[in-house]
Order: C-alpha cells, then sequence, then structure tokens
C-alpha cells in the first residue's frame, strides 16, 4: 500500500511541476543540498524516481564544474546531455579479460590509473574499478610518498575527467559498484562536500535524483515519499555493499546526506541482524551503529557475535575488540574470548595492532592479566625485533592500563643499563614516568639503573625546559634517588621564576610538594642541603576528605574488644598525608613490661613501649593491577609513614564489603599477632 501511495504521489508531483515549470522538465540538478545558492528564492523538493526511470534521470549532467572542489556554488546553467556513446554498459564476466583490466592490474600509482584512462575509454565498470584501484596504490605507499602521488593526482588533467565519468555513468552502476566508487573517492581525499560525493550518497540512499520547485504541502508529502524509498534503496543493497558503505560513512563528517544514510542503514541492520552471516560485515555494521545505538540493540549484536565465534579468525579478534571499543560497549564474554585467541599466537599481529587491543582495554576498562602477563613476556623475549619508539609505546599504555609488565621492564631496564646515551630526552621522560608510577624495583641493579637515568638526565640539563625538568625530579623523587646536579638546578632561583608562569598550576605545585617532602623525610645526602621555597609549593593544606564508614565501624568495632589500644580518625600527618585511623597498640611482649615498671614508679617513653598503626583506606587503582604492589603516589606515602615510625597497613573495598567479615579482616590485618594465636590454638584443640 505505502508503494502504492508514493507512486501516486511522485507521479501527482512530477505532472503538477511539469505544467507549472515546463523549462524544469528534463533539467536536473545534482547536488549535496535541498537549497541551490544559484536559486535563493525558491523553495527545492527532492523527489526520487523508481529504478525504471534512472536511464533517464542520468542522462542530465553538469559538464562545466570541477567536481572534486570545495567550492559549493554551481553555474547557473544546466545543459542537457544524453550518456556519451563511448560510456559502456558492459557488466559482463568477459570484461574482466580485456586489455584495459590487464594494464589496470599493473598501475602502480593514481597517475598511472589516469593515464590509462586517456588510452581507453573506460566502460561504467572500468571507471569504478579506475577509482578502487588509485586507492589500493595508495595503501602500500610511505606516508610521504602517498601525499606526493596525490598532489599529483589532484593536478593531472585526467583525474576531472574521470570524476566527470563517475557521475555520468553513477545511475548505471551497481551497487557494488556505487559503495566501492564512493569510498576510493573519500579515501583518495576528493572533498566530502564536492557535488560528486553527494551525488553518489543520494544514489545510495534513493537512486537518481532530481529537484522540483514546488508548494509547501507538496514539500510535506515528498518527505514521506522520500523515507519509503531511502529504505527501499537500501533494501536492494546486499551484505557486501552495506559493508562497503558502512566503512565509508564510518569516517565521513556529519552532513544532511551522511546522516539520513546513517539512519537508513541502522534500519536495514537491525532488519537483517539475524540473517548476517560474515565477521566483517558484522564488525562494520556494529562500528556504523556507533555509541548511540540502543542498549538493547547492543545486547543483540553481542548474542549475534557470540553466535559466529566459531568463525572467529585472529583478525577478527582484533577488530571485535577495535568495535567494541568504538560503540563503547563493554562484553565481557565476547572480551575474554578475544583476548584469549589473541594471547596464544603474538607472532602473527603487527606492533599497530597490539597496541590498539590495549587501547581498547583502556577505553573499555577492561584487563586481562593472561594477556597482559603474555604480551610482557612476548615483547621482551624479542626485544630487539622492536624499535625504542614502539617499545616505549608499549610501556606508556601498560602504565595507563596500571599493569606492571614485570619481564619488559626488567629486559628495558637492562638495555638503559648497557647504554644509556640511547635514550632521547622524550624517552627518558617516558622511562621515569613509567617506572615510578609503577614503583618498580629492578631488583638487583636498581641502583645501576638509577644511575644511568641520572646519566642520561644530566646530560640535557643545559637544554632542558624548566617544567621538563621538574618532572623528571619529581619521578625521580617516587623512585628515592636524589642526584644532586638535576636537583640543584631545579631549585636555582632562575629555574623557579621560568615556572611561575607556567601552565599547569595545580600539577606543579603538587610535584614541588612531593620533592619538599622527600628532601625533609628522606634526607638524601647532597653536597649542600637544599629547600623547596614555599612561594612554589601553594597551598600544602591537605583537601577534604571524608570519613570512610565502613571502615570507622569496623575500626571502632574493633577496639571496643581490644584492651591497651586507642585510636584515632583521620589523622594529618607532615600537613600531608591523611590516615584514615591510628591505631597505638603495645608492643607484643609489652603489656607486662609496662605494668611492672608502672609498679616500679619508671615513665618509659611512649616511642619505645608502642606501636603505631597506619590505617589507610586504599582504591583498587592505587595497585598495581592483579597486585598488592602500590603505585606512585601511594607508593612514597607508605616510605614515609615507615620513616615517620607508622606500620602502614592499606584496607581496600573488598575487604569491608561484608559486614559479617569486616571486624575479623580487621583484626586479621591489624593484630596478625592475635590471629596467629587463636589459629594455633584451634588447631591444637583439634588435634587433641
Amino acid at each position: 500500500m505505502s508503494v502504492w501511495v508514493t507512486e501516486e504521489v511522485m507521479r501527482w508531483a512530477v505532472r503538477f511541476c511539469s505544467r507549472r515549470c515546463p523549462w524544469q522538465q528534463h533539467r536536473f540538478l545534482l547536488t549535496s543540498s535541498i537549497k541551490d545558492t544559484s536559486f535563493p528564492s525558491q523553495q527545492l523538493a527532492q523527489v526520487c524516481v523508481s529504478q525504471k526511470s534512472q536511464t533517464s534521470l542520468s542522462q542530465s549532467l553538469i559538464s562545466s564544474v570541477r567536481f572534486y572542489s570545495q567550492d559549493r556554488s554551481h553555474s547557473d546553467g544546466v545543459e542537457e546531455s544524453s550518456l556519451p556513446p563511448e560510456v559502456q554498459l558492459d557488466d559482463s564476466a568477459s570484461e574482466l579479460r580485456t586489455p584495459f583490466f590487464d594494464s589496470l592490474r599493473r598501475c602502480g600509482s593514481p597517475s598511472d590509473v589516469l593515464d590509462l584512462t586517456r588510452q581507453y575509454s573506460p566502460t561504467v565498470r572500468q571507471v569504478s574499478n579506475s577509482l578502487t584501484h588509485m586507492w589500493s596504490t595508495t595503501k602500500k605507499m610511505s606516508e610521504e610518498q602517498r601525499r606526493y602521488e596525490l598532489q599529483l593526482m589532484f593536478e593531472h588533467p585526467a583525474f576531472e575527467e574521470l570524476l566527470q565519468k563517475a557521475l555520468k555513468t553513477v545511475g548505471h552502476m551497481r551497487n557494488d559498484d556505487v559503495t566501492y566508487s564512493l569510498l576510493s573517492m573519500v579515501n583518495l581525499g576528493v572533498s566530502q562536500h564536492s557535488r560528486v560525493v553527494q551525488t553518489y550518497l543520494r544514489v545510495c540512499q534513493v537512486g537518481t535524483c532530481i529537484f522540483i520547485s514546488t508548494a509547501f504541502m507538496l514539500c510535506c508529502l515528498l518527505k514521506m515519499c522520500l523515507t519509503v524509498h531511502q529504505q527501499e534503496k537500501l533494501n536492494d543493497f546486499d551484505e557486501k555493499s552495506l559493508s562497503i558503505l558502512a566503512s565509508c560513512l564510518e569516517n565521513m563528517e556529519s552532513s544532511t546526506n551522511v546522516d539520513a544514510l546513517k539512519k537508513g542503514m541502522r534500519l536495514v541492520v537491525e532488519a537483517r541482524l539475524p540473517g548476517i552471516k560474515n565477521v566483517m560485515t558484522l564488525q562494520t555494521m556494529m562500528r556504523l551503529l556507533g555509541k548511540d545505538a540502543p542498549q538493547d540493540l547492543k545486547r543483540t549484536l553481542e548474542k549475534k557475535a557470540l553466535s559466529m565465534t566459531d568463525q572467529f579468525t585472529l583478525p577478527n579478534t582484533q577488530y571485535m575488540i577495535f568495535t567494541m571499543a568504538t560503540m563503547g560497549f563493554y562484553s565481557k564474554p565476547l572480551m575474554d574470548l578475544c583476548s584469549k585467541k589473541i594471547a596464544e599466537d603474538f607472532h602473527g599481529i603487527p606492533f599497530n595492532r597490539l597496541y590498539r587491543v590495549l587501547q581498547s582495554y583502556k577505553e573499555l576498562l577492561y584487563r586481562n592479566g593472561d594477556l597482559l602477563t603474555g604480551l610482557s613476556e612476548y615483547v621482551a623475549s624479542t626485544l630487539d625485533v622492536w624499535t625504542n619508539k614502539q617499545v616505549l609505546l608499549f610501556l606508556s599504555i601498560f602504565e595507563e592500563l596500571a599493569f606492571c609488565p614485570d619481564a619488559l621492564m626488567e629486559a628495558y631496564a637492562e638495555k638503559v643499563i648497557s647504554n644509556p646515551d640511547v635514550l632521547a630526552l622524550k624517552d627518558l621522560s617516558c622511562v621515569l614516568k613509567v617506572f615510578s608510577s609503577l614503583n618498580y624495583d629492578v631488583r638487583h641493579q636498581r641502583q645501576q639503573f638509577l644511575d644511568s637515568l641520572s646519566h642520561a638526565l644530566s646530560s640535557y640539563l643545559p637544554k632542558m625546559p624548566a617544567f621538563t625538568l621538574l618532572k623528571a625530579v619529581y619521578c625521580l623523587c617516587l623512585l628515592g634517588h636524589f642526584p644532586s646536579a638535576p636537583l640543584e638546578q631545579l631549585l636555582h632561583s632562575s629555574t623557579l621564576e621560568q615556572l611561575e608562569g607556567s601552565k599547569f598550576a595545580k600539577s606543579r605545585e603538587r610535584m614541588f610538594q612531593t620533592v619538599d617532602l622527600c628532601l625533609r623525610l628522606d634526607r638524601p645526602p647532597l653536597p649542600q642541603p637544599l629547600t623547596v621555597p614555599t612561594s612554589v609549593m601553594g597551598d600544602t593544606s591537605s583537601s577534604s576528605q571524608t570519613v570512610n564508614s565502613r571502615l570507622s565501624q569496623g575500626l571502632q568495632s574493633l577496639m571496643g574488644d581490644e584492651a591497651h589500644t586507642m585510636l584515632q580518625e583521620m589523622v594529618l600527618v607532615e600537613n600531608s598525608y591523611l590516615i584514615d585511623g591510628v591505631i597505638t597498640k603495645p608492643l607484643p611482649n609489652q603489656t607486662c613490661r609496662t605494668e611492672a615498671s608502672s609498679c616500679a614508679g619508671v615513665e618509659g617513653s611512649p616511642a619505645e613501649s608502642s606501636q603505631r598503626i597506619a590505617v589507610i583506606y586504599t582504591p583498587q587503582s592505587g595497585f598495581c593491577y592483579g597486585t598488592s604492589n602500590p603505585r606512585g603516589h601511594l607508593a612514597v606515602k607508605i616510605r614515609h609513614l615507615k620513616i615517620l615510625g607508622y606500620t602502614p597497613v592499606l584496607v581496600t573495598e573488598q575487604e569491608l564489603q561484608h559486614d559479617e567479615e569486616r571486624t575479623e579482616t580487621l583484626r586479621g590485618r591489624i593484630f596478625p599477632e592475635l590471629h596467629r594465636s587463636e589459629t594455633q590454638s584451634a588447631v591444637e584443640q583439634l588435634g587433641s
């Protein structure tokens, strides 16, 4: 019924317009927008024609325009022309065995293809294949060569001629040729706002387009027709053509035609989802739907993908992870399955894809310990195969994932020790950031490694920007290493003056505060005493932080059962470190001695007779993934609290979740000697 209504309305519209505007009967504008700048006073409406009338419509062409120009203006004259006789509609399989295609396969650049199109008169199929081969040749080039070849292509006189033929023949192309041609033009850099690209977009929606003047009521009716025909045209696309079109639209700028096509494709994808049989097609459709897809549809896509996992190849698993990151959709079953397959064959995956997998992990807040550990060991065992830049990129993304790649960091530390001069300033900054953030201990080679970093840093001191120097010294302080030359240059008045007007004031003040704490508490042996001026540290008072109610309840409950203990909550130490709870208790075997001393009238020092336990609530992000190893600032806080005489006890949210177990968990962490004695008594009772 809807098709009949559409045809009737369209027939009426064409008849109506032909009576009112006889000059427009065979003169159509192939353009990207409803309003043409050549006719500002007229309201134009788009009328979509059926497949039967595409041949007649495609005969109206514009010949005096550079179709890949950024200029949106059109010629006022729209001349009639028929399909040139040299453009043949030969779609037979025998065409692929013609001399043209033999020569096309030998072309190694876009200019070679353009030269070939001047030797022959391309058929409809050959126009599409020429554009596709031009794009294909550029994919194998370096970035510099690609830029040069594309410049030659745009300057080549045959390029305009080829685009004109592409515009003239679009109405006679098969759907896959249309989509391949569109994808190729966009990837070659033809302006997305050009007439040729916008025409191909319209053809993908509704076949060939015509523009006629009409009244407002007719516009409303035609808008309804447009929606129907838009879906009808996309329904003619097979799975392959839809996939190609989706790949093209994925990276195109928003426009009327692009947005309309995307909406139409979403409807088609939903309708065709059960029948999709190709994994790559499914992934392309998923990327096209993007983050705006409804959650129910995302779950349906997840089920469809899980039903096809037996078809997943190694590249499929990588692209599935990329696709989920593009959609902003987290599916643990899919991520686990893909990660497992990738971890089984690192050798078959190039660097850029491995790196993208890790980037997708970060975007989706996903971690897979087996893959991360396996990749660390694989890169470490093949360290000489990778460039220094690639290794540093691996280290950086591991650090962003809060994962400590022990094998890779140990192997790279040995490389730095053997040749520290190989590190550029940017490389050195990256190494310092990663090793300090992950709090990695090189164990037996720790001092050699830190000395190598200091040596490399000293060589850059004369030309190092002030803020870069501050970050480098801050990272070294986190690592507990204090080379005098960088510290002296950082705290020199001229460097401090440069930093006063720099950006990132909060970050700068926080780093100076940490440097000051390290100099005061670690007390490194320096040739001359150094202090950080208060003027560069900003406000040193700790930011307000609320009490963790679960931890507070657990500690108070625990203190009720313990004698000779005292609890203080939210204690600020050195005006910087906030402790959730400080428990002061007698040292083991000191209780009786304290009572005896009191009877004898002798008072002992509280520090000598008691132990101060600093209970600190720590989010999971404070540790390296899958370990209890504290990271960065938390590691420094623990180090300094130990210097101040505290025994740090870190408590995570997971340990506080269950009310019935919370007190016993805290008892075991804070009073381990009581927990051991109770366990030993229970074992003895069982034995008796």
